[in-house]
């Protein structure tokens, strides 16, 4: 530390100055610098003795530097010295300039009084100006009143060109007197406005008239086109710079033509619902007129870019659909006018047969506007079409009804037709109002307007047509339905099938009440079967013919109608052969109550009654067509075999000894051939015959060993697997010989054997349809149980 204090003295460290802590700052570095550079040069005790000649050039070195700084502080004061002279001399010429503007300024504010004064005199020489230009054009503003009337006078006479002409004149004139003034408002010059305005209706009225004017007059309808051209390169040009701008005379003759088109047509008192069908044929044929109209005379009075025929057709469509839409809303449509104005909306207008007509000039495509009708409308118009023919189909059925329930209470049989069969006017009457009215699966646009309008009309007339349906008026419909929509299609198809349903139930409740009347009293419907057997024909007709009301394709619900239809057709048949059925054994009942007795056994006279019964009840059905005939024998076969078998299963007979078990099983036996006989008489084929049961019941009887009746029940148990245990000892009881051991072997023979396995198809049960008498209670005193 002593030795640096040595060196900061002995090169001569000056102190540092407080008021410049930079300049201590570069001191101390430029110090500890000098002295680290020292003690690495002198470290070494060699060059120690070399000091002398280190501190000689520092010190030549310090001289030099002070001379260099010296010279530049002086160069720098010299420097500074010759600035402040400058700035001197400045502010001397700035001092001279302030002093020299305070006198512009004074002789600026004279001159401004002085200008004030003048005002009025540039004013009047304003004023001699405009005089001069009025002087000038004196003789053109005194004509101006007389060319205002000679320009209305023009323009009453539909001289259009020349009225525009000197309007144009008096325009300028206007312009140039009144541009100078500054655009006062001179009294002069107030009727041109209104001249312009009244030129402009009247070639708006003119224009309006082109559909005519075109034919009688087209130099007429081109003056004023080519005014309102004239007037619409005008409002370019000056836009709103001229007062009255713009006059839009082109636009305003453009509505004129739609107006016109619009009045023409679409502004008349709508046409009643009566009249709708007429009225749209009318459109059909004047439309395509109008626009062959607007192509051939109207389009070459115009410049092109008016695209006439485009415009006609635009505004036809549009005025259109406007006229379609206020009559939905005014007036209350039926289904015809309803099936009318879709099929006209849908299929001809935009058809061939108009819009889509070839030979119509291409810019009368519509195909990018929108639809005549609108979905929304469409929509609604198929769900009223829908709801009011289902009021009107509802109220047809419910007649028709009332009608067939009439005529089973006549003093006479059913009509019969030239086949044979019972029939009556009900199968067509309810095809025609279900199929005919709403129609089904066909071509889209098979028919022509014309054909549809002949059929919707047949299809008002409809009448009671005996015998079946008529194909060609259903084909016909059904087709006339379906060129509307598959939607419209859809819906009426299940309102249909719906319908149809409903007046099945109907027909089926009917039939009931039909029946409970014949039950209080047997010769109120003189006729019963007979009308029965005419309703079975009735359910053939409308079985056979429902496939129509079905068409491919069918959504689900539609298909779920289609189901309930065919349920309600099966329990319209179930319930008449039932019915049937019930009659036959309301004759044959009084005749199985001997059975089975000792009279039977002896005798034939019984089952040659039932036989004798049961033909002259059958032979009825020769009225009813065929497959039904086929069914009510079969049924009525049945129906006898299980009153032969409700009679066994009674009990009434218990045989008392091996003779009376044979006469009982030849018995059965001569009963089954008998019966097959006569049904075989009656064409029932074999077959179709349940007599067999019989057959088999006689070997029941006919066994000799009731030891052996444990098989031999087995063996009926697999012909015939719905006969109970009931069944089977009630047969035994019949026998007489089993005792308690050998009835308890057979059934438990039966309950050890596996369950029969399920009928084959076509199979029907016997056994379970007839029932077995409750076996009697034991005797039990009344102060004591049962034991």
């Amino acid at each position: 530390m002593g030795m640096d204090t040595e060196e900061e003295q002995e090169f001569g460290a000056p102190q540092a100055d407080s008021e410049w802590p930079e300049l201590e700052k570069a001191e101390r570095l430029a110090r500890g610098a000098a002295l680290k550079w020292a003690s690495g040069v002198f470290y070494s005790p060699k060059q120690l003795t070399r000091l002398d000649q280190y501190r000689s050039r520092e010190a030549q070195r310090m001289c030099s530097i002070e001379s260099r700084i010296k010279s530049t502080v002086q160069s720098y004061l010299e420097s500074v010295q010759t600035g402040l002279q400058q700035l001197g001399l400045a502010l001397k010429e700035v001092q001279e300039a302030g002093e020299a503007l305070v006198g512009a300024q004074e002789a600026l504010s004279k001159q401004a009084e002085v200008a004030h004064t003048l005002g009025p005199l540039r004013e009047l020489a304003n004023q001699h100006r405009q005089l001069q230009a009025v002087t000038l054009l004196l003789p053109q503003l005194l004509a101006v009143p007389e060319a205002v009337a000679r320009t209305q006078a023009l323009i009453k006479g539909n001289r259009f060109l020349e009225a525009y002409g000197v309007l144009r004149q008096l325009e300028q004139l206007r312009d140039e007197v009144l541009d100078p003034l500054g655009r006062p408002e001179l009294s002069l010059f107030e009727g041109l406005t209104p001249l312009g305005e009244e030129l402009g209706l009247a070639m708006g009225k003119v224009v309006g008239s082109a559909r005519q004017l075109a034919r009688d007059d087209p130099a007429l309808l081109v003056a004023a086109v080519r005014v309102a051209e004239f007037e619409e390169e005008r409002d370019i040009q000056l836009q709103s710079s001229s007062p009255g701008r713009p006059r839009a005379w082109r636009q305003c003759c453009l509505g004129a033509l739609r107006k016109a088109l619009e009045e023409a047509y679409f502004e008349g008192p709508a046409p009643g619902p009566p009249g709708l069908a007429g009225h749209l044929a009318t459109l059909q044929e004047a439309l395509p007129a109008e626009l062959a109209l607007a192509e051939a005379l109207v389009a070459p009075c115009c410049p092109g870019d008016y695209r006439v025929v485009k415009l006609w057709a635009h505004t036809l469509h549009q005025g259109l659909c406007q006229h379609l839409q206020q009559l939905l809303d005014h007036e209350d449509l039926g289904t015809q006018d309803i099936f009318t104005l879709l099929h006209w909306a849908l299929h001809i207008y935009p058809g061939p047969e108009m819009m889509g007509h070839p030979d119509l000039n291409p810019e009368a495509d519509i195909s990018e506007l929108e639809p005549l009708l609108s979905p929304e409308a469409v929509e609604q118009l198929e769900r009223t079409y829908t709801e009011k023919l289902k009021i009107s189909i509802a109220k047809w059925l419910q007649k028709a009804l009332d009608g067939e329930v009439a005529e089973w209470f006549r003093e006479q049989e059913p009509d019969v037709g030239p086949e044979g069969f019972y029939y009556s006017s009900l199968p067509a009457v309810v095809l025609q109002v279900c199929v005919l009215e709403e129609g089904g699966k066909g071509e889209q646009n098979c028919l022509r307007w014309g054909e549809i309008s002949s059929i919707c009309a047949r299809r008002c007339q409809l009448t009671m047509c005996p015998g079946p349906s008529h194909p060609q008026i259903l084909d016909e419909n059904i087709r006339v339905t379906a060129v509307i929509s598959s939607s419209l299609q859809e819906r009426v198809h299940g309102m249909a099938l719906r319908e149809l349903g409903t007046f099945l139930r109907s027909l089926i409740e009917a039939l009931e009440r039909f029946s409970q009347e014949h039950l209080r009293n047997a010769f109120r419907p003189r006729h019963y079967v007979p009308y029965l057997l005419a309703s079975l024909n009735h359910y053939a007709a409308l079985s056979s013919s429902v496939s129509l009301l079905k068409p491919t394709g069918m959504s689900t619900t539609t298909t779920g109608v289609s189901a309930a239809i065919d349920a309600a057709l099966g329990d319209l048949k179930k319930k008449i052969c039932r019915l049937i059925m019930d009659a036959l054994l309301e004759e044959l009942q009084p005749l199985f109550v001997a059975l089975p007795s000792r009279q039977w056994l002896s005798s034939l006279v019984m089952l040659d009654n039932v036989c004798e019964k049961t033909a002259s009840f059958c032979s009825q059905f020769s009225r009813v067509q065929s497959p039904m005939a086929q069914m009510l024998l079969a049924e009525s076969e049945r129906a006898v075999v299980l009153e032969y078998l409700r009679g066994l299963m009674q009990g009434k007979l218990v045989c008392r000894n091996s003779t009376e078990r044979i006469q009982a099983s030849e018995r059965m036996l001569q009963d089954s051939a008998q019966l097959r006989e006569l049904f075989l008489s009656l064409e029932l084929e074999e077959n179709a015959q349940t007599g067999a049961v019989l057959s088999a019941l006689q070997e029941l009887f006919r066994l000799q060993d009731p030891a052996l009746l444990s098989l031999e029940v087995s063996s009926f148990l697999h012909k015939f697997p719905d006969v109970s245990e009931e069944h089977i000892g009630v047969l035994l009881d019949v026998r007489g010989d089993v005792s308690r051991e050998q009835r308890q072997v057979v059934l438990e023979t039966m309950q050890a054997n596996p369950p029969p396995s399920p009928p084959p198809d076509g199979h029907r049960p016997l056994f379970s349809l007839v029932p077995v008498p409750s076996p009697p209670q034991a005797f039990c005193f009344p102060a004591g149980s049962c034991s």
